[in-house]
This record gives structure tokens, sequence and C-alpha cells, in this order.
């Protein structure tokens, strides 16, 4: 009779087992007995619940893909005579697909005679690469694909985020400098100071306050 090594719905050992035992253990214990190991000798088997493993696998695949970057390919496609304004709308698409962190496809369909002047294309790519070089950089360098040129750009990796230092509160005219007093305000009489200082919390206070990225 098949036997199967058993491991039970914890992970413990059962131990080499009939199979006819092993199925009366899952229909007792109201679990499945599926085959984990079958090229081991003897074939291991589980007990469990396969639609809940099953179910729980679809969830970590979908989790797992979810923290993967992916990556996402643009096209833009121009004449090798475009029109000034034309190139200067495409270039702003290429940009924004740039910041976005896209990849960007740049093709440059040739029609009739422009397809012996290949050179029109490649100039016209060199200088799209460099109007957009701040932003990215040329990650497959233009090629002959049939009747168009094809040159893909791909986005810069982005720099830590300086929001933070973007959003500290500006000094106001009449903050106090390091190791120097607040000057009184106008008409105060003997406790001028001490009222110069007390008018100084709120604006302290204020600062404290401010909001800072996460």
């Amino acid at each position: 009779m098949p036997e199967v090594r058993l491991v039970g719905p914890n992970g413990e050992q059962v131990g080499i087992v009939a199979i006819n035992d092993a199925l009366r253990l899952a229909q007792e214990a109201d679990l499945d007995l599926v085959e984990v190991a079958p090229t081991a000798r003897p074939p291991v088997a589980k007990l469990m619940d396969y639609g809940k493993f099953k179910y729980e696998s679809a969830l970590k695949a979908r989790e797992s893909r979810k923290h993967q970057a992916q990556t996402v390919i643009k096209e833009i496609k121009l004449r090798p005579k475009i029109d000034p304004h034309d190139y200067g709308t495409k270039k702003g698409h290429v940009e924004r697909f740039l910041r976005q962190g896209d990849k960007v496809k740049v093709t440059i369909m040739f029609r009739g005679r422009e397809q012996s002047r290949p050179d029109l294309g490649y100039r016209l790519l060199q200088k799209l690469a460099g109007d957009v070089e701040e932003l990215g950089f040329v990650e497959s360098q233009p090629k002959q694909d049939g009747r168009n040129m094809i040159m893909v750009i791909g986005p810069h990796k982005r720099k830590p985020d300086t929001r933070a230092d973007r959003a500290a509160p500006r000094p106001g005219p009449r903050a106090q400098r390091a190791g120097q007093p607040v000057p009184p305000p106008r008409g105060a009489g003997e406790n001028g100071p001490g009222q110069a200082v007390a008018a100084a919390e709120p604006a302290e206070q204020g600062a404290a306050d401010a909001p800072t990225a996460i």
C-alpha cells in the first residue's frame, strides 16, 4: 500500500503512514491532504485547509507586487521636420513624464524621401536629449527600426526630499539674534523690557507649532 510522510496542520511530523490512514486523518480533522513534495521518497503530504492556503498565497503575491517598482514607459512620436511650436509641446510632455519617474520612448517617424535623411532624426533626438538633460538621461541611444528611429530617455534618480528645510519658518523682522536682547516696543515705559519679552513669547510659540514635513 502506498505510504506518505505526513506533516500535521501545525507543522508537526506525524511520520510515515499509509495513504488511506492519511486520508482518514484528514477527514477526521475536516482538512485536506495536500502533497507538498512529490519527488521525495516517500512523498511528503500535509494536512491543511487548501482553500485558505490558496487565499493567503494570493494575498502575499499581491502584496509583493505592490512593493515592486513598476516601470512605466511612455511614448512620444515626432516627425523629422517638426514645427518649433509642436516640438515645444512634445518636449513639455517628455519633461512631465520624466518628473513622474517614467521612462520615455521617443520615436522619429520617417515618410517618403525623409527615409534617405536619417541624420535629421538623429539630430532631433540629440537636441531633445540635451533639452531635458536636467530631468533624464539617454538610456538607449538612437537606433534605426525600419522606417522609425527610436531613443529611450530614463529619469534621473530622485534626490531625498528637502521639504523639511523649505517648511522651516523664516525669522521675522523683530526676531532676536543670538546673544542680543529683543528691543523694547515704541512708547514703552520703565516696564519696556518686560513687555518686549512677553510680546516675543507668542511668536516663539507660533514657530514651535509650525508644521514640519514627516
